[in-house]
């Protein structure tokens, strides 16, 4: 079995003639950390607790609601028939651990139903927004993105971060 260091070995990895291939060894440990790493950057490194969007922008994301969202989805975002509820318990349930970029998205290519696609990213970021407000998340100083890749970054949760 080939030795790393004290109490460290690695079987069947790097041996030649009863020795360790440190160099062999060094480069697994290296692409396994970096695999790491890159997995650790995908992550999601905001929250909707975070306040990721401003009160004046869901302000604004109001009466684009009413205007595109509200006939299908509800004035109080129930959900109404096959349309989903965009509030409340079903809604945090369906995406909870997903993220913003995945939800925008979901939004910004199907809806409105009659004419998916063709919202602009600034009126649906308006509409998310207001969703947001209306989910009772924390607003900040900063508007909600309009990049996905951005947007990808904020994991929704249902509950507060302890």
């Amino acid at each position: 079995m080939g030795e790393a260091g004290p109490g460290l070995s690695f079987p069947g990895i790097g041996e030649q003639k009863g020795h360790m291939n440190i160099g062999k060894s060094a480069a697994i440990i290296a692409g396994a950390l970096g695999c790491a790493l890159v997995w650790a950057q995908d992550q999601p490194s905001k929250s909707v607790w975070d306040g990721i969007y401003t009160k004046e922008q869901a302000a604004r994301g109001e009466p684009l609601y009413k205007q595109y969202c509200g006939t299908c989805h509800g004035e109080s975002l129930e959900g109404i028939e096959m349309a989903p509820a965009l509030a409340g318990g079903e809604f945090l349930d369906q995406w909870s651990g997903q993220t913003m970029g995945d939800l925008f998205e979901r939004i910004r290519a199907t809806m409105p139903r009659d004419r998916p696609g063709k919202l602009s990213r600034d009126i649906n970021a308006d509409i998310t927004a207001y969703m947001l407000s209306f989910n009772q998340f924390p607003a900040g100083n900063t508007e909600l993105s309009r990049d996905t890749q951005v947007l990808k970054q904020i994991k929704i949760e249902a509950a507060k971060p302890k």
